[in-house]
């Protein structure tokens, strides 16, 4: 029987696999291996890890190919807690085992200036130079001598509602994609969801907007930050006038032993320190993570700092036209660990792979890098028959987006486990808002009820 505990090998071969997030076939992990053993050998691994469910195996013979489970075990393949099925370096994980333990075993700590006094712009560097260089080779999308925020402009309906959508799952957002999409176009909110998750969403969008106006005075200064914070936070706050206000009060963060930085000189002091820094990076991918760490370690808000931070880490990547960042597919407890990791230990090795991971999956939804993969979505492939059946009765009954959103739930409710059901709603419904003329026939539509249901779909 294969042991329950994973040894050195074993997590080797699960290291390998995680690279490919479409998963390897037995050449592609035999040349990821430091030390590969005979293919004999190898195989049997491949088999035990399968067996215990660490591995999936798909397809046969040459064809076959092995994949991370979708739910992952944290200690398989250095995955991340909990839904997390991206690969985290030895330093990730550690990180994220320190800020798991319970909070009484955890030191309380302040905020430390010198962390920030540390970074020094063009010198240091918390993402390593091939990772820059990979992530933006990835993420060009446009001409070098287009105008800046041209790129985020030409798909500017898709980015509304993926980073609106996305950014405020992160923070607790019930809404599903399709209902987002519907509250965005038509204005309509969901039945049976709160004001404040239809007006965080909307807060979103009118922010997206602000920073995809690209104008001459955008950048990390205290116009773009302060009324970015205002567009975020609007109506959201116990206190009105706090919105676009550097905060005066003092704030505390659930989960957490990190007691923020008290003080209002102090606090704008160290705010446009972080701007200064910020602003003087030249690399626009290390600009944006520096923003993701720094914004929400200061807390210089009330309340919406990490909402702040993840769409100021947007900003270079819409000035330099890059693909932009809208947290597609981030898993919520990775996300909360790895600012954990940066409140308490002032860590960033945790969220620093939380972004690249996330950056790269951006690439794909916008770019052509998808196609240059080459490789399908396992998950599709896994439920293709019930994703089809699901869209084609979508349109063949007429539904509208009310309709359509209970219907996708309900067969996901049915049909999957619980751990499939959100990925399998948000694909779904990812394939309703893209459906058209063009690629109606996949799902054996006649033009006419194609026709019928694109009428009443509002």
């Amino acid at each position: 029987m294969a042991p329950s505990v994973l040894s050195s090998t074993h997590n080797a071969v699960l290291k390998a696999v995680a690279q490919a997030a479409a998963g390897a076939n037995i050449e592609q992990i035999e040349a990821q291996l430091p030390q590969p053993p005979t293919r004999r050998t190898l195989q049997r691994w491949l088999n035990a890890l399968v067996g215990q469910g660490r591995l999936r195996k798909e397809g046969q013979a040459r064809s076959t190919r092995y994949l991370l489970p979708v739910q992952a075990a944290p200690e398989a393949a250095d995955a991340a807690p909990g839904d997390v099925f991206f690969p985290l370096s030895d330093e990730a994980r550690a990180i994220d085992i320190a800020v798991r333990q319970p909070v009484q075993h955890r030191t309380p700590v302040g905020y430390r200036r010198s962390f920030l006094d540390s970074y020094r712009p063009n010198t240091t560097f918390y993402l390593h130079a091939a990772l820059r260089a990979e992530l933006q080779a990835l993420g060009q999308v446009a001409a070098h001598n287009e105008p800046a925020g041209t790129y985020a402009r030409s798909i500017a309906n898709r980015l509304l509602i993926d980073l609106s959508w996305n950014s405020s799952r992160l923070e607790g957002n019930t809404y599903s994609l399709l209902e987002t999409e519907r509250l965005l176009s038509a204005g309509d909110a969901a039945e049976g969801k709160g004001a404040l998750e239809a007006q965080m969403i909307l807060n979103h969008k009118a922010a997206i907007e602000f920073l995809m106006d690209c104008t001459p005075d955008m950048g990390f200064n205290r116009y773009t930050l302060l009324n970015l914070h205002a567009l975020l936070s609007d109506n959201l706050l116990p206190d009105p006038t706090a919105s676009g206000r550097l905060r005066t009060v003092a704030v505390g963060i659930g989960q957490a032993v990190f007691l923020p930085l008290e003080g209002p000189q102090l606090i704008a002091e160290c705010f446009a320190q972080v701007l200064d820094t910020a602003a003087a990076i030249q690399d626009p991918l290390e600009q944006a993570f520096f923003a993701m760490v720094h914004l929400p370690y200061l807390q210089p808000f009330e309340d919406v700092n990490k909402r702040v931070s993840r769409l100021a880490a947007n900003i270079p990547l819409i000035q330099h036209n890059l693909c932009p960042l809208s947290f597609v597919d981030v898993p919520p407890a990775a996300y909360i660990s790895a600012m954990l990791g940066v409140y308490e230990l002032n860590r960033i090795e945790l969220l620093r792979d939380v972004f690249a991971w996330a950056y790269k999956r951006s690439c794909a939804r916008y770019s052509a890098v998808r196609q240059s993969l080459g490789e399908p979505d396992p998950f599709r492939l896994r439920y293709r028959a019930l994703i089809f059946d699901t869209v084609a009765e979508v349109v063949r009954a007429a539904m509208n987006k009310q309709r359509a959103i209970a219907f996708v739930a309900r067969q996901a409710r049915q049909h999957l486990p619980p751990a499939d059901q959100h990925r399998f709603v948000e694909v779904t419904e990812t394939e309703l808002m893209s459906l058209h003329e063009g690629n109606m026939a996949r799902y054996r539509l006649r033009p006419s009820e194609f026709e019928a249901w694109r009428q009443g779909w509002r």
